[in-house]
């Protein structure tokens, strides 16, 4: 995933958007690739709700649905641009600029992929001394992870954890090696680990129902 990179209830994130809201985001991500696929043009949101133009965290994930794998995944984990905004941002780059992926073709796009939105929460540092302790502050299915040091950075959803079914630990080996680090890097000093909670919205079928994911 490329990055242009505490709540009172530990199931909802700080952001908590309602389920319009959500379809409202999902539906601008696939109109701003629609759009940019055909023309190049970049679409502007309009009549969006307050929450919807709060700056916030975002990533744009796009699947194959048959059989089902990723195509591409792009994002900003800080809160530095309009959600709205960001999104079609996100949704553009995905499609577009990924470079494990060649570029999506319209025809792809409109019959064989849907699109999954993950709102971010600001990310915050895990700060403990004994570093041996942090698989302890990280629950699998409500936080993702960001690990940076030693000048590089890596990024981890949080579904990818539930995905493949990994545990903290795990989730931190490979969020190290997202990085390029070595996998116990996230033991040493010098290496920082966040931690940020997500909201997933996503198409049931490609333009289709958008529902609310949850991490697991």
């Amino acid at each position: 995933m490329k990055s242009l990179i505490a709540s009172n209830n530990k199931h909802k994130p700080e952001q908590y958007l309602s389920l319009e809201e959500g379809r409202t985001l999902v539906r601008l991500a696939r109109q701003a690739i629609v759009n940019y696929l055909k023309d190049q043009t970049t679409i502007r949101p309009t009549n969006i709700t307050e929450k919807l133009g709060r700056k916030s965290g975002v990533f744009v994930t796009l699947n194959r649905t048959s059989p089902r794998e990723l195509r591409g995944c792009i994002g900003f984990p800080y809160p530095e641009t309009p959600l709205a905004n960001a999104t079609i941002k996100a949704a553009i780059y995905a499609a577009t600029e990924d470079p494990r992926f060649p570029q999506v073709s319209q025809p792809e796009f409109n019959t064989g992929i849907t699109i999954e939105v993950t709102v971010l929460t600001p990310p915050r540092v895990l700060d403990e001394q004994d570093r041996a302790k942090l698989p302890d502050l990280i629950e699998v299915g409500r936080h993702g992870l960001i690990i940076e040091g030693h000048g590089t950075s890596g990024l981890l959803l949080p579904q990818v954890a539930t995905e493949w079914n990994w545990d903290s630990t795990e989730f931190l080996t490979n969020c190290c090696l997202k990085a390029n680090l070595p996998p116990d890097s996230w033991l040493l000093e010098g290496t920082t680990v966040k931690v940020y909670e997500g909201e997933i919205f996503e198409e049931v079928e490609p333009a289709g129902e958008v529902r609310k994911k949850t991490g697991g």
